[in-house]
């Protein structure tokens, strides 16, 4: 399957988890499934943006700790309200108190200082007024809006759900820690792809690890208790390669079985019978990367209810391509554009680890003076 279909088939087969009403102190980082509107008019009550005295009319001004009149100023502080239509508002403002000085019961301005009407008075529906979309569908709330929200009165949020996946790592070739020797290789899994997947807008809930036995594979992914799992390594034919086998003492059913992409051709996505996804990827640590970023987000997406992430445009390098084949390069952004990193094997994460993007390379390649798509990595954040 082509790695285009390949990405849309993957997004067509999840459906939407159920939306979640949560408080604010727990909605960082979802998505807001409807527009977050203003209630009331933002701030709702005219006030003082600055430490001073409110003043009505022409200067000097006589204190009063009543409402002033023409020729009167009152001591404010930042945020007091201020009862704008019970003033002569056309000439009502705020004298900063550094601006100011006072004498004799008296409140003068100094080097010229005397405010314009209606300065440093926040109005009344300056920010938003009643009605108007603070924040939009399906953006991700962060800390600013999350203050916004609460400035608009708002305690919980609906937001779609964040997709839990359980990981099932597989090979009697690794090892957890130190150096490996002659025949084995060190995880490079379990640490990694809890970060990547939680970029992507994921929650690793369980990790369980198991040799290239059928019996205990399938028994892991049975247990796996997940909308998605996910699976690393046995992807391939060989006598040491038994997850088709365990898929199919599942009942499990092949919706992507293998992608003509490079690397990560191996990869597979199936369905169980209750409705649990599987994406395996290959076993090789940049083929697994590549392959978790490019198929892992459009299954993502879509359990989040959000369409799939378009890939962007960049300036890009004359670029070979490969007969009925889409290569995912890992590149570096100079001044020249992107440039192709060397180390692209798909057991090689050298290159990925100082990368900025993903390069999509078609079967005819990318000429020098073009551009190509990216697809952006889940720790980087783009230059747009």
């Amino acid at each position: 399957m082509s790695w285009p279909e390949a990405r849309r088939r993957a997004h067509a087969a999840a459906t939407a988890l159920p939306q979640e009403l949560v408080p604010l102190a727990e909605a960082g980082g979802r998505r807001l499934v409807a527009d977050l509107t203003a209630p009331y008019d933002l701030p709702h009550f005219a006030s003082s943006a600055m430490d001073g005295w409110l003043v009505v009319g022409e200067g000097p001004w006589t204190l009063t700790d009543a409402l002033p009149h023409p020729g009167q100023a009152r001591p404010v502080v930042t945020g007091q309200a201020i009862p704008i239509a019970e003033l002569d508002a056309g000439t009502a403002a705020v004298l900063r108190s550094e601006h100011g000085e006072t004498s004799s019961g008296m409140v003068r301005s100094v080097a010229g200082a005397a405010p314009k009407a209606g300065q440093h008075i926040r109005p009344i529906g300056s920010e938003a007024i009643r009605g108007e979309t603070l924040i939009s569908v399906g953006a991700r709330l962060n800390p600013a809006s999350l203050a916004l929200a609460a400035s608009a009165g708002v305690d919980a949020l609906t937001v779609h759900a964040v997709p839990e996946i359980a990981l099932v790592l597989t090979g009697d070739e690794v090892i957890g820690h130190g150096v490996p020797d002659t025949g084995f290789v060190r995880d490079s899994f379990s640490v990694p792809l809890d970060d990547v997947l939680h970029g992507l807008g994921a929650r690793v809930t369980g990790v369980t690890r198991v040799g290239d036995d059928l019996a205990a594979i399938t028994a892991a992914i049975q247990s796996a208790s997940a909308p998605l799992i996910l699976t690393t390594g046995g992807t391939g034919s060989s006598s040491a390669d038994h997850l088709r086998n365990a898929l199919s003492h599942l009942g499990g059913r092949l919706l992507v079985d293998g992608v003509a992409m490079r690397p990560g051709g191996p990869t597979m996505v199936a369905e169980l019978p209750d409705g649990r996804l599987i994406l395996c990827l290959p076993g090789n640590p940049l083929a697994a990367m590549v392959a978790a970023i490019t198929l892992g987000e459009p299954l993502l997406a879509a359990l989040s209810g959000r369409p799939m992430r378009a890939p962007r445009s960049i300036p890009a390098p004359d670029l070979a391509g490969r007969a009925a084949t889409t290569l995912l390069v890992p590149y570096s952004i100079t001044a020249d554009g992107a440039v192709p990193t060397p180390w692209s094997g798909s057991a090689m994460m050298r290159g990925l680890a100082g990368a900025d993007g993903l390069l999509v390379v078609p079967e005819a390649g990318l000429r020098a003076d073009g551009v190509a798509e990216s697809i952006d990595l889940p720790w980087v954040r783009p230059a747009r």
